[in-house]
Parts: C-alpha cells; sequence; structure tokens
C-alpha cells in the first residue's frame, strides 16, 4: 500500500514499486519507460492502479505519424482500474465522494466546468482542455495516459464506477468508444430509434457499440464495411443485415441495394446515419443515403483525410442535419458504463479485445492493434517476473 504524507491542500504519495509509464517520442522509435515513485495529488484528484488498457485507433494513428502530437508522449486514454490514493475532495461524475478501491473507468477529457463550453454542455471542447493519453509528459504529471501502471487522475476528470463484475476487456473500452457511441446516437435523439432504420458506416469498436445499441433499442441497423469478418461481427451485435463497402451501391451486396432490401421487407427509410470509419466514400454514402428529414453523425474524420463535396441544395431539399461529434460529455460515460451492465450478457463484448500482452510489451500491441485483424489490443501493466 502506498504511504501518504497528508498537507494542508495536497497529498505526498510514495508507490513502491515505482509507477512506470511508457513514453512515445517519435514514428519507428520503440517506447521508453520511465519510473516515477514520487506522485503529488491536489485537490479533487486520485491515483489509479491500471488492470487493463486497451489501444484505440487514434493511438495507432499517432504512432504512425499520422496526426499531430506533442512528445514526449504516454498513449493510452482506455483503461480501468483501481483507485490507490486520493488527494482531498476526490469526487465521482454524480458528485460522490471518490473512495479507496472503488474499481472505475474516467473520461478522457479533463475540463474546467467554468468557461463558457463547458457551461453549454460541451466540456470535451473545454477552453482550458486536457486529455489523457494526448499531452507532453511534464513534472508533476507524469502518469498522464494508460501506457502505464498506475495514472493520476486530475480534478475536472469525470471518474465513473464500474463495479467487480464487469469484464476488464469490457470496461476499458467504455472510456473512449463505448461513451462515443453514445454520444453519436445521443446526436440523433430527436428522432426516436424504436422502429427507425438506421445506416452505420465502419464496424471498428465504435460502430459495433452504436450498432449493439440502436439495434437494443428497436432500430432496424443496417452496417457497411469492407472487412467479411467485421460484418460478421456486426450481425452478432444485432445487425439487421449488412452491405460491403466495396462494392458498389447500387449492386444488391453494396449500401443501397441492402438498404432497398430491407425497405421491400418493412423497414422504414434511413432516418439516422452514423459514419464511424473515416473515409471520405463513407461520408458521402451516409449523407446520401438518409431520408427527408434525416440526420447523419460524423465521429470517425479524427485524422486528415480527403475532401467531401457537399450539394448544399441537396441538404436544405431534403431537410438534412450534418453534425460531428468528438469525444463525449460525463453523462454520456455515465451512460456507456450502465448500458454495458446489461449488454455485456447479451453480446460479445468481451471477444473484441483479441489479445492481451503486458506493458513491455507495448510495442507489440501496437503492431498488432494495426494490423487490422483485432477490433482492440489488450495492455495489461503487470510486470513480468
Amino acid at each position: 500500500m502506498p504511504h501518504t504524507v497528508v498537507r494542508a491542500r495536497e497529498r505526498e504519495i510514495m508507490v513502491t514499486p515505482a509507477p512506470v509509464a511508457m513514453v512515445w517520442n517519435e514514428p519507428g522509435r520503440p517506447h521508453d519507460a520511465i519510473a516515477t515513485p514520487g506522485v503529488t495529488l491536489g485537490r479533487g484528484e486520485a491515483l489509479v492502479e491500471v488492470e487493463l488498457a486497451t489501444v484505440c485507433g487514434s493511438d495507432v494513428h499517432t504512432v504512425r505519424g499520422e496526426r499531430p502530437a506533442p512528445t514526449p508522449l504516454v498513449l493510452g486514454h482506455e483503461q480501468v482500474g483501481r483507485v490507490v490514493a486520493l488527494g482531498p475532495e476526490a469526487v465521482r461524475a454524480d458528485g460522490s465522494p471518490l473512495e479507496l478501491g472503488d474499481r472505475v473507468v474516467w473520461s478522457v477529457s479533463v475540463s474546467c466546468g467554468a468557461c463558457d463550453r463547458c457551461t453549454r454542455g460541451i466540456p470535451q471542447r473545454c477552453r482550458s482542455l486536457a486529455k489523457y493519453g494526448h499531452e507532453r509528459v511534464h513534472r508533476g504529471w507524469e502518469l498522464s495516459g494508460g501506457f502505464a501502471t498506475h495514472v493520476q487522475l486530475r480534478a475536472g476528470t469525470a471518474i465513473v464506477p464500474v463495479g467487480e463484475t464487469l469484464p476488464a476487456t469490457v470496461a476499458a473500452p467504455a472510456s473512449c468508444a463505448t461513451a462515443t457511441a453514445v454520444a453519436a446516437l445521443d446526436a440523433a435523439s430527436h428522432i426516436a430509434l424504436e422502429g427507425a432504420t438506421v445506416l452505420i458506416t465502419g464496424a471498428g469498436m465504435i460502430g459495433l457499440t452504436a450498432t449493439a445499441m440502436a439495434a437494443d433499442a428497436g432500430a432496424t441497423v443496417v452496417v457497411s464495411e469492407p472487412d467479411p469478418a467485421r460484418r460478421a461481427l456486426a450481425l452478432r451485435f444485432g445487425a439487421t443485415a449488412v452491405a460491403d463497402s466495396r462494392v458498389a451501391s447500387s449492386a444488391s451486396e453494396g449500401v443501397g441495394g441492402v438498404l432497398e432490401s430491407v425497405m421491400r421487407r418493412g423497414a422504414a427509410e434511413p432516418l439516422v446515419a452514423i459514419e464511424a470509419s473515416g473515409s471520405a466514400r463513407a461520408v458521402r454514402t451516409a449523407i446520401g443515403a438518409v431520408g427527408v428529414g434525416g440526420v447523419v453523425v460524423l465521429v470517425g474524420s479524427v485524422t486528415p483525410g480527403s475532401e467531401v463535396r457537399i450539394d448544399p441544395e441537396d441538404l436544405v431539399r431534403r431537410m438534412v442535419t450534418l453534425t460531428g461529434v468528438h469525444n463525449y460529455a460525463p453523462r454520456h460515460l455515465v451512460g456507456a458504463v450502465d448500458y454495458l451492465r446489461h449488454a455485456s450478457l447479451l453480446r460479445p463484448f468481451d471477444e473484441l479485445v483479441g489479445g492481451t500482452v503486458t506493458l513491455d510489451e507495448l510495442d507489440q500491441a501496437l503492431r498488432a492493434a494495426a494490423s487490422g485483424l483485432h477490433v482492440r489490443v489488450g495492455v495489461a501493466p503487470q510486470r513480468k517476473h
């Protein structure tokens, strides 16, 4: 157990053995391990020992050099862990006191709660935003990403208990993919899902999760995806039908052909489209597929890509809403955990982590994630003995 020295406004924590974080510096260079024996917890902060982290697609984009990132950097923002030390007044997302031993997930964003964006309900775009797994390592916040034995949670983080029974492989992605899927569907919430037809382009973690959520809410879900193994997974997550995004839309296996088929069988025209792949072609497909009064939610376009031409007259005449979702608000993380508590018994969420390696094998995990063979790859921080 850590030895704690209490001060008036902060707590100095000495942890044995010392917490270790894996630091990334540049594409092509292996991670370096750094030890941080002393951690000072300020007001509202907590120290969490990581049980399991998962590799998000954005981690892969970063190490490939496909998106800018400040270095040196501790990557990782999908994880579950246990609270081992507390600063003064540390609280859960619902405002109740955080307790030692709580098994928790936490938001990717650290928000001030007071700026105009926070008060407008978009704290994930806070004026003084900090993000786990995205910040340059600096003194006082070395444990800032999930690829570490411990993470220092700062005040302004939404911390949500997950209980003891939710598998770590299911809980860890809640901090990014699951909560983002909740936010994506929330962006289209003015359209009732029960009885609706929903198109989802991309069967990665967000797309599969949104598929399950929409299907569980009573929607007919069509998933467009190039990988046949992912299309098969989408059916297991509740999709009514799947389309091959590699073929012409008008083909029987294409998006248009599949949508026509489900509508002939009585489904409504699609009024919600969730674009979770980041493909320019998929963006065009989603915009073209929704009916009058429909809404298109862009989620996957988080790295630079091809521009998409949009016909404003077409959007106006069809009264289509086009919106973007980046990360999520605390309520979406709470909703994600609530959903997983029962959905993990009904859908194969525990199968989405294709393998788990130890922390010192992180570079191997990133290569495995980049292969696309697994929806997620796990990183367990326990040291080898």
